[in-house]
């Protein structure tokens, strides 16, 4: 069996364009603000977009993908495939080459050992690594040699690359990490603050939810990057704010994630000092239902084990919740032209957007008909409808704190309660929401609510690692320090068995296939209710050069390539 051209993008053999500098710190400080302020600097222990690319300036995967969805090599010397040798004619294995002469910003050897010590790290059973879908189907990760690493898969993999692809899967220092498996892994407070790493920048200070400061990294493998010397990374506030900050008062050089109306966008960057950049990923917007009895009266144990919601699993109460809502207003008032409607959770790329689902259209009318055959009424008259067994349909409805979502929150509270579903509306900070604190009650992972809204992607155009957010052993539980990506806690046996045969099938078109069905499989039986289909859009000041917005990756992924235009 012959892997051919890989699935939705080809292989790119060379790293990005040099820059239009020649001396490294030799333009000063950049300022980042992400309104999304990070909480650790390890992504292993965290799911949050925020702090994987805060990460992503300081350690690095063996390959990233560029803007286009194409894999580049930055830490291997290139990219394994069946025709050079580096994956196996059965498909079974990868090999990586890594490139000579790399250092860690400590001053010493990048190795093999580096990179087995990062999937045992993730692939430990009690460290509950937020990443382990990358190692799905891994059996062994052997170092042969100082620079050449083999991944043994316990089946034919035809797509391989998952482990140390991405900025979601970079790789930790051995030696830094070595006392912190398991169970410690959430103890290292030093390690995963201040991580030490082959990327562009070092952490000077971690102070979380709050400030990064970053300088140079003198061991960066090109000696003339990166451009700037210092990094200032804040953390908080709101989108506004942070929108502000670059395009209109000049405070700072880059802003991320502008969930902002259009007509802000546009007002903002009246004011000359910087420009939005924006672009489709696969970026969706959409409210998760709790497949687990979220009752406050159970412990922790018994509030992440899979068994029925109250309602929510009953496909009349999750189909008529959908019917209910105007995605099309949504859009309108929240992204404009940065959104369209979706019925998906993977709308893209484009090969891999199923169009089983219509959702454009709200019917109130149709969604109180499928209620009430169902058998949910308004007994008392007091506007909220019971369960057949007299349970108040009431639901408590969080997300993390921004305009755009609060107006969502309030316009599908109407909707709901035009359909006799009552909800509260709670939300959060989005550092702490978005964060990894095993011992916060408030992060998404541990769903303490009956619905709860939010946006993520996936690294790369290949969903199969994304898509095993859905099986059943996936579940943030206390056995995995609250990690996990199963947020729902999801569990369908056919979806289990489907996506073990994507991971053995190949061929572009065939892969497609198996990734709409495994799309339909979720959303048609309550795992969501997709919203929009989101644009990235960020921000950067007119004075900064280098800029290539990355919907496929770490956004700020070529920070080491920024410079400041004179």
């Amino acid at each position: 069996m012959k892997l051919k051209t890989l699935l939705m993008g080809a292989i790119a053999t060379a790293a990005i364009a040099p820059a239009a500098f020649a001396e490294r710190g030799s333009d000063g400080q950049v300022n980042i603000i992400y309104w999304q302020a990070p909480s650790i600097m390890n992504p292993f222990l965290s799911g949050g977009t925020k702090d994987v690319e805060a990460a992503s300036l300081v350690i690095e995967p063996l390959v990233r993908y560029n803007q286009d969805g194409v894999m580049v090599p930055y830490l291997a010397a290139e990219i394994p495939t069946v025709e050079n040798g580096g994956v196996s004619e059965d498909l079974t294995t990868i090999t990586w080459k890594i490139a000579p002469g790399l250092k860690w910003s400590d001053g010493s050897a990048f190795t093999s050992a580096d990179v087995k010590f990062t999937a045992d790290y993730c692939m430990d059973p009690e460290g509950g690594c937020a990443q382990v879908t990358k190692f799905e189907g891994v059996t062994s990760v052997e170092a042969l040699d100082d620079l050449t690493v083999k991944v043994t898969f316990a089946k034919p993999t035809p797509f391989p690359y998952g482990p140390f692809v991405g900025g979601e899967s970079p790789i930790i220092q051995a030696a830094q990490f070595a006392d912190c498996m398991g169970a410690k892994a959430p103890e290292c407070t030093e390690a995963n603050f201040a991580p030490i790493g082959t990327g562009p920048f070092v952490v000077d200070e971690f102070k979380p939810n709050d400030v990064i400061t970053l300088s140079a990294n003198p061991n960066y493998r090109d000696p003339a990057k990166p451009a700037f010397a210092k990094v200032l990374f804040k953390g908080g506030g709101d989108a506004t704010a942070a929108g502000r900050a670059v395009m209109e008062t000049g405070e700072f050089d880059y802003a991320w994630n502008l969930q902002l109306a259009p007509e802000v966008i546009a007002q903002m960057e009246s004011a000359g000092k910087g420009k939005p950049v924006a672009g489709f990923g696969p970026l969706v917007e959409r409210i998760m239902l709790n497949n687990t009895n979220p009752d406050p009266a159970l412990g922790p144990d018994e509030r992440s084990v899979i068994r029925p919601h109250p309602f929510l699993g009953d496909p009349a109460v999750y189909k008529a919740m959908s019917l209910a809502i105007d995605r099309p207003l949504l859009v309108e008032i929240g992204y404009g032209k940065a959104g369209k409607v979706t019925c998906n959770w993977v709308p893209a790329p484009a090969a891999v957007n199923s169009d089983t689902f219509t959702c454009d259209k709200q019917d109130i009318a149709a969604a109180n008909a499928m209620l009430e055959e169902a058998g949910y009424k308004d007994t008392n008259g007091d506007g909220v409808r019971e369960t057949p067994d007299g349970i108040p349909m009431k639901i408590l409805y969080q997300t993390s704190t921004n305009a755009v979502r609060q107006d969502f929150q309030a316009l599908i509270k109407q909707w709901w309660s035009e359909i006799g579903i009552e909800s509260e509306l709670r939300n959060l900070s989005g550092s702490v929401f978005f964060g990894g604190d095993p011992g916060s009650p408030d992060t998404f992972q541990k769903f303490y609510a009956d619905v709860e809204m939010y946006a993520n992607t996936f690294n790369g155009t290949d969903p199969q690692s994304y898509l095993a957010n859905g099986l059943c052993d996936k579940a943030p539980s206390p056995a995995t320090q609250w990690q996990g990506e199963n947020i729902s806690r999801f569990c369908n046996e056919e979806f289990d068995k489907l996506h073990a045969e994507l991971t053995t099938t190949a061929g572009a078109e065939a892969r497609a296939e198996i990734s709409k069905r495994l799309n339909d499989i979720i959303v048609g039986n309550g795992g969501m209710i997709p919203l929009v289909h989101r644009g990235r859009l960020s921000a950067h000041a007119n004075s900064l050069g280098g800029v290539v917005l990355n919907v496929w990756d770490s956004e700020i992924w070529n920070a080491a390539d920024w410079y400041r235009i004179k």
